[in-house]
């Protein structure tokens, strides 16, 4: 069933049809910028997904490939994760990962060469450290490739919104507000 956005701008309306608001906005999860791709709003939907997947993708880069993935075991708590995996399908290795490594008992090895897998937790002091390997290997990159791919997840968020909502339309100004000078409307 579509729903159509009409803007409450009786001089120049705006009708946008957002198609399945809800299978909009999971393409958009899954996928930053499909669910606009689907709803025919071609613009917005490259713009997105540009956007989003590049800083992702930046992100990943910087950290080495490392920034990315779940683990939610003690001391290693990985927050940032909830934030990423709002990136949708880019982000979905990690659970693969973590569910194989970390979940299953016998644990097995990680798939891809390791990609998204979470770091090996030493058992004794005398075992290596595999993420403090990675903190001393990448220093300050580890941490900003980390937030480069949250923001990309938290800004993924919008865009999922934008897909179920529509676009945000503003009521129209008055003709005598528009006459008043700034300062008029600075010293209100």
């Amino acid at each position: 069933m579509d729903k159509i956005v009409r803007s409450p701008d009786s001089d120049d309306p705006v009708e946008v049809n957002l198609r399945n608001p809800m299978l909009a906005g999971i393409l958009a999860w899954l996928i930053p910028g499909a669910g606009h791709l689907y709803q025919r709003r071609y613009a917005k939907g490259i713009l997105f997904m540009v956007c989003i997947l590049s800083t992702f993708i930046f992100g990943m880069a910087l950290g080495g490939g490392k920034v990315v993935y779940a683990s939610f075991r003690q001391p290693d708590v990985r927050y940032p994760y909830i934030a990423q995996f709002f990136v949708g399908a880019p982000a979905l290795p990690a659970l693969i990962q973590r569910q194989r490594v970390i979940g299953s008992r016998p644990p097995k090895k990680p798939l891809w060469n390791g990609f998204m897998a979470p770091p090996t937790q030493p058992i004794r002091e005398s075992e290596d450290d595999e993420l403090a390997d990675w903190h001393r290997q990448l220093k300050s990159r580890f941490e900003l490739g980390t937030l480069y791919t949250m923001v990309a997840g938290l800004l993924n968020i919008l865009v999922i919104y934008d897909a179920c909502a529509g676009p945000a339309f503003t009521t129209v100004v008055e003709e005598e507000r528009k006459k008043k000078s700034w300062q008029d409307i600075l010293w209100r």
